[in-house]
């Protein structure tokens, strides 16, 4: 649905016009090598809230990290964040239940992030165009209690033992619970550290403002000119929409919002499509690049590892 209503009375030969000027490399260079750096860091950012309990080399995180968003490109409803939380809880002996809450604790932090980026940006304009006038309210709002649940739920663990104790649970089960709910509460308290909060909120400023030069330098190359407050708008309503349960590789999402974002703003339809379909592709690129790579050293490093595992069955 949401497919069509962006490809509704678009006109496909101004697309491929657009999409056949990007032919220098450079640019087209430029914007995968950002990308790159910024998939990188996005690991390294995870890296500070896993090794709150731990220790994960550089090299693991980024693997897992790259083949997770690699599955989120081809699996639905963000099933790719259950893939690197099982490349890292299986390589590092850290519990599943505390990676994942760090890797959905870090999807709520981004999505935080991006909704104050949104708001900020909206009251920065001078005149919203269209349904963006009204959204900067309930986006700063939105943000705030965003923040909130990550201050306040690790607070009531004390709460919830109590409810789960009063369940008419068996034994068993009961205890499974409590163990997934402790580790899941201490996933999202590796926020609650001074140090490690601030290192992980530089980390996503600089983070989402290479999502925003890739944004940039992707029009660019395709002779489109998007200001860095619509670009930085255009990044967090892109983040908003892939942090929801989707179709594999976002198809719809992408197209609606970049639709939906840039046509306020002076953007044809077309155009706005003829972007999103070079920048899909460049992701696919990068990600699928890194994501295949990282899949091929996790089989590797478990196929060392029972190696190195059989002279000690012998003795």
């Amino acid at each position: 649905m949401l497919l069509y209503y962006s490809l509704r009375g678009i006109e496909w030969r101004q697309i491929a016009r657009v999409v056949a000027g990007a032919q220098k490399p450079g640019p087209l260079g430029l914007a995968v090598a950002v990308s790159t750096g910024a998939l990188f860091l996005r690991s390294f950012r995870w890296r500070i809230l896993l090794n709150a309990e731990g220790q994960v080399a550089v090299r693991t995180a980024f693997w897992a990290t790259a083949a997770g968003y690699f599955g989120n490109n081809f699996l639905p409803a963000r099933a790719g964040e259950l893939v690197r939380t099982y490349m890292i809880s299986s390589r590092s002996g850290l519990e599943t239940a505390y990676v994942l809450a760090t890797a959905l604790s870090e999807r709520v932090a981004d999505a935080v992030t991006l909704v104050v980026i949104s708001a900020l940006v909206l009251l920065t304009l001078p005149q919203p165009p269209g349904w963006l006038a009204a959204a900067a309210k309930p986006f700063a709002i939105l943000g705030l209690v965003g923040a909130l649940i990550i201050a306040v739920l690790p607070r009531l663990e004390s709460l919830a033992r109590t409810v789960l104790e009063r369940l008419p649970l068996p034994l068993g089960l009961r205890a499974r619970l409590m163990g997934v709910m402790e580790h899941g509460l201490r996933g999202i308290r590796a926020f609650h550290d001074a140090r490690r909060l601030l290192a992980f909120l530089a980390l996503t400023l600089v983070i989402w403002s290479m999502d925003t030069l890739f944004t940039i330098i992707g029009a660019a190359a395709l002779g489109l000119s998007i200001p860095v407050p619509v670009a930085f708008l255009l990044i967090a309503a892109l983040g908003l929409g892939s942090a929801l349960p989707s179709t594999p590789g976002y198809v719809g999402i992408y197209q609606f919002v970049a639709v939906t974002v840039l046509v306020p703003f002076g953007f044809s339809r077309s155009d706005a499509i003829a972007y999103i379909l070079v920048a899909q592709a460049l992701a696919y690129v990068v990600i699928g690049f890194w994501g295949s790579l990282g899949f091929l050293q996790y089989r590797r490093s478990g196929a060392q590892g029972q190696l190195r595992a059989v002279p000690t069955r012998i003795r």
